[in-house]
């Protein structure tokens, strides 16, 4: 019971350290994001392009996701010019899972050091970096903690009885990763405990992937909220989002036993191997989906009409 306690413990405090993270990067760029994301959104490309690099600052796809169904409930952007912005944030949040990867917890303290004295210099720019540092140190922490609990878990009975669910069937896995990430509502947390519990050999890379493309379809949670008091053209991009992530999801799923030797050769570290994994799933299912704007626009719309208002 312990182990449970503090593995929820655990997440919650990775989610605040997220949360410190994307704070302090919003308080820095949320402006700038907000009055030029419409100006990048008059070329397919540019908009794909865009959502990247700005998914990439926020550090989370699903604030992005926010921001631009916020837009097409208002009627600044059109729900077919958000087809490439939703595109472009499934690459640009995989950049939170490659930082992860990289073993950093030796750098903790420094930067909660470094983190609290720059929050307390009251200096907005300085403060905003120091929070951001504060949660960067928290997330490695937690990241190192999941590590050290990650055999304890696997020896309790629901923890041994889950593992036994993800290496009996990669379908579990695949569920198992999509319910997680819509209840915690974080992608990045989802994979980075999935990084841990690879790296002490509990879980294998086949299943890790399904865990990563159900990930994948759970962080749509936050963008169906969203909408969910929105107009049609808000449903729409909420919508699109899930059935993009849903489609590419069913393409990969097949090919993951094939796909897995070519994935533990591009690293020999298992957190390496799973971000990679994620980072060219996102890549390639969203620039084969990007010519395909205009018939996904189509099909969208066949499905949930507009009733007339702007497209």
């Amino acid at each position: 019971m312990l182990i449970l306690i503090l593995f929820v413990l655990q997440i919650s405090l990775f989610l605040a350290g997220m949360g410190m993270l994307r704070k302090g990067l919003i308080s820095l760029t949320f402006e700038k994001i907000e009055k030029r994301l419409l100006f990048f959104t008059d070329h397919p490309l540019k908009a794909f392009l865009v959502s990247i690099v700005f998914t990439g600052v926020l550090q989370s796809s699903s604030a992005f996701m926010v921001i631009v169904i916020g837009f097409v409930s208002i009627g600044a952007l059109s729900f077919k010019r958000s087809i490439p912005l939703i595109l472009g944030t499934n690459i640009g949040s995989t950049f939170t899972t490659e930082f992860l990867a990289v073993k950093l917890e030796f750098l903790i303290f420094a930067l909660f050091a470094v983190g609290a004295v720059l929050f307390l210099t009251r200096k907005p720019p300085f403060r905003h970096v120091g929070v951001s540092l504060i949660g960067l140190g928290v997330i490695f922490f937690c990241i190192s903690g999941f590590s050290r609990l990650a055999v304890p878990l696997s020896q309790l009975d629901s923890g041994a009885y889950i593992v036994r669910l993800v290496e009996h069937s990669s379908l579990y896995a695949l569920l198992i990763g999509t319910v997680l990430t819509a209840i915690i509502h974080s992608s990045s947390a989802c994979v980075g405990i999935l990084m841990s519990f690879m790296d002490q050999g509990v879980v294998g890379l086949t299943e890790a992937m399904s865990v990563v493309l159900g990930s994948n379809i759970g962080t749509c949670i936050t963008a169906v909220m969203a909408a969910f008091k929105g107009g049609p053209a808000a449903k729409q991009t909420a919508y699109a989002h899930v059935l993009f992530n849903v489609i590419g999801v069913a393409a990969v799923y097949p090919l993951l036993t094939s796909l897995t030797g070519f994935i533990s050769a591009l690293s020999a570290s298992p957190a390496q191997q799973i971000a990679h994994f994620s980072l060219l799933f996102n890549v390639v299912t969203s620039l084969l989906f990007l010519p395909l704007t205009h018939l996904f626009h189509s099909f969208i719309m066949f499905l949930i009409p507009n009733n007339g208002q702007a497209r």
